[in-house]
């Protein structure tokens, strides 16, 4: 059952949305070679206690980390450890929080160094696949219409898009309806209500769509050991438009990087 929001309890999902932004953004700045995923995490569970929240995946399904980390060939749900971040390595940062009573749930794929190429690809094209999701988020679709719109994205450029691991309703809960598969067909599934919150997340490998789990539980890598790329925003149904309730501005200003991309879905200056 989707569980609609008032705009009162949207503007609370903000606030926990933006946490997780800002964390993000903190982590960015540590971001290097030499640094272990557990300083990282380290840095992600102040800042978000820091900001009067609750590490929103810490204790979650018993996961033991505030961050899920997730280099190179993981996919998602890796956990911190104390291997050193060397240069040319990608990193998928998940981080969630709960304040409130509602979580928020972001994540990005940060280069480490200098990347190949065609990691440097993968990274953009995923992370464009994210809007191309976000635009079909809106009054009168469904929920294919987005995983048809990030599916095509994606293979268009040959990459494999993960099928096991979905996007998620979002809201007093980690996990909500509606499921959000990043494949799918136009017209197919749920259909979009006004005041329903979503985290969409692309999962996309260079390689082939298939992965495998690894025996902690935990961690989900490709399997053929090639990159794979993750990004994700919290957004909400409001006025039969999409409305992104988190950001990457925190990461950019830590990384100095320009970018508009987001603009479209802003209907209030954060």
């Amino acid at each position: 059952m989707i569980v609609v929001k008032s705009s009162e309890e949207i503007e609370l999902m903000r606030e926990s949305a933006l946490i997780v932004s800002k964390t993000l953004g903190e982590v960015a700045k540590a971001i290097k070679p030499g640094v272990t995923t557990l300083q990282l995490d380290k840095i992600a569970e102040d800042c978000i206690r820091d900001q009067g929240a609750i590490p929103g995946f810490l204790g979650l399904y018993d996961f033991p980390n505030t961050l899920c980390m997730s280099p190179n060939t993981q996919v998602v749900h890796g956990i911190p450890n104390s291997t050193p971040l060397v240069e040319g390595d990608i990193i998928s940062i998940d981080c969630g929080a709960l304040k409130n009573g509602f979580y928020g749930d972001h994540a990005y794929t940060f280069p480490v160094g200098e990347i190949a190429p065609e990691t440097e690809k993968l990274l953009q094209v995923t992370k464009a696949s994210l809007y191309v999701g976000i635009r079909e988020f809106k009054k009168g679709n469904r929920v294919g219409d987005v995983g048809y719109a990030i599916q095509k994205h994606c293979e268009n450029h040959g990459y494999g898009v993960v099928r096991e691991l979905v996007g998620h309703g979002l809201g007093s809960k980690m996990h909500e309806d509606p499921e959000m598969p990043n494949y799918g067909k136009r017209g197919r599934g749920k259909k979009f209500i006004e005041g329903m919150v979503v985290a969409i997340e692309p999962m996309i490998n260079l390689g082939t769509h298939r992965i495998k789990q690894h025996r902690d539980g935990w961690t989900i890598t490709t399997l053929d050991n090639k990159p794979s790329a993750h990004f994700e925003h919290d957004v909400a149904l409001v006025n039969g438009k999409p409305e992104l309730l988190s950001t990457f501005a925190y990461i950019y200003d830590a990384l100095g990087i320009e970018s508009n991309e987001e603009d479209e879905f802003r209907q209030k200056v954060i």
